[in-house]
């Protein structure tokens, strides 16, 4: 019983933290002189988890296919969809579907790229003072380093700090976001 039983002890005191009562504290005495003992986390405390996703910022470039230049983008966990500002948008039809053409202008660069999408939806965005209703359309962008095939709503956001904003529907399962940094994905 000595042996086996002082092992048993070592080890659940090991894997459990000592987090239980020991019954006969005088038996293990002469182990604890042979061993040094370690401070233990109490079972009590949330073990660290570490993720293997990537951590951005709260300001990341993302890039429109096939633009050329990055586009400093908003990102916010509160939006499910993420938006676009757009220039010259207009709905048309094509082979009996509805469509929709507009413009992308990087401000920075001064790079204008036309595109011509499918309309995949029309989303109603709740505002203050009255509700806005949207275009919504597949985009392909390279956020970091993978390319993501994703719903973007084009708006006019002229009147935003940036033009482009990255919701929960690109960050999901993808990143994790600690807004006091930014610029990670450079």
């Amino acid at each position: 019983m000595g042996k086996k039983y002082l092992l048993c002890l070592m080890l659940s005191l090991f894997f459990c933290g000592g987090c239980h009562q020991v019954i006969k504290e005088q038996s293990i005495e002469p182990v604890m002189k042979e061993i040094e003992p370690q401070p233990m986390p109490s079972c009590s405390q949330e073990p660290k988890i570490r993720s293997v996703l990537p951590i951005i910022g709260e300001v990341e470039p993302v890039y429109f296919l096939p633009m050329k230049g990055a586009l400093d983008a908003r990102i916010d966990t509160g939006a499910e969809t993420s938006s676009v500002g757009v220039q010259n948008q207009k709905l048309f039809e094509r082979d009996g579907e509805k469509w929709v053409s507009f413009d992308i202008k990087n401000n920075q660069t001064a790079e204008v790229h036309h595109f011509e999408k499918k309309v995949k939806r029309q989303s109603t965005i709740r505002r203050i003072h009255a509700n806005e209703e949207r275009v919504v359309v597949m985009m392909d962008i390279r956020f970091g380093k993978e390319i993501i095939s994703a719903e973007f709503t084009l708006a006019d956001r002229s009147k935003f700090d940036y033009s482009v904003l990255i919701g929960r529907n690109v960050l999901k399962g993808r990143f994790i976001v600690d807004v006091s940094v930014s610029d990670t994905l450079y």
